[in-house]
This record gives C-alpha cells, structure tokens and sequence, in this order.
C-alpha cells in the first residue's frame, strides 16, 4: 500500500493520473478489506502521503491480463506472481520493485512489520526511490 500510495502521489504531481492506472495487491489473503498497518498510514503521511483510502485485496487472474506490470516488493512474492500466473508470455510483466531503483543495493523491500519506527522510515526510503525510477522508467518508455 505505501507504493500505491507515494506512486499514486508522484503521478499527480506529474499531471499523470489520467494516465497511468495503480493498484496494490498480495499474494495472500491476509488482511482483505482492512486498510494498511496504522504505522505505515502514519510514516506516509508524515511524507504527505495518505493511503486512508486503501484497502487490502489479493492478486487476481484478471490482474495478470488487465496490468502492464506486477511489481513484487520481494522474491518470495516475485515467486508467488510467477506461480500464479497461468499465461508464460505474461510472466514478462512481473518485476521486482527494486528493478527500478538500480543505484540502490537494497533488491528487496523488506516487511517493515517488526521492524519498528525506523523500518517503516525505511520502507518508505526505498519505496520512494523504486517510485521515481519508475515514473522515469515509464515516461521513456510510453513517452508520457
């Protein structure tokens, strides 16, 4: 959610919106309908992000077909994506999120859940810097 989130963001700042169609999802069906973790609301917020709005689903079968891209914040859900998904020539489209922040050496988003205030902070870093190489990622490649 905090991806959706500060990408959500990063895409109305860019007069993108109309654009480009985000959406979050797991790979299990934990926590369905509730909205993120109070800390993740809070640290997104103290950045100017609100995910209030979001609420937990799982990754569909339609997902697959309807998305561009299926971002996997870590490898075990990279491998999830690629078990769920039926169709190998849409397998293409499922990338890890830290594909798109190369300059970094974090490959992964970690689970800030027991990881306290600071791992939320974190999380938040990393998922800001994946935001932006994407955006960039997308503007060259559709020239939006």
């Amino acid at each position: 959610p905090m991806a959706e989130g500060v990408f959500r963001r990063m895409l109305e700042g860019a007069g993108l919106v109309e654009q480009v169609y985000v959406d979050s999802a797991g790979t299990h069906s934990y926590h369905i309908g509730t909205p993120p973790d109070s800390r993740s609301q809070a640290t997104a917020l103290s950045r100017g992000v609100d995910l209030r709005d979001i609420r937990a689903r799982r990754v569909a079968a339609a997902d697959f077909v309807e998305f561009d891209y299926l971002l996997a914040m870590d490898r075990a859900n990279y491998q999830d994506l690629l078990a769920a998904c039926q169709d190998a020539e849409l397998r293409s489209r499922i990338r890890l999120f830290m594909d798109f922040a190369p300059a970094l050496p974090e490959r992964e988003v970690p689970d800030p859940y027991y990881g306290g205030p600071t791992g939320f902070e974190r999380v938040m870093d990393l998922v800001e810097e994946g935001a932006q190489g994407l955006l960039l990622h997308l503007r060259e490649r559709y020239r939006i």
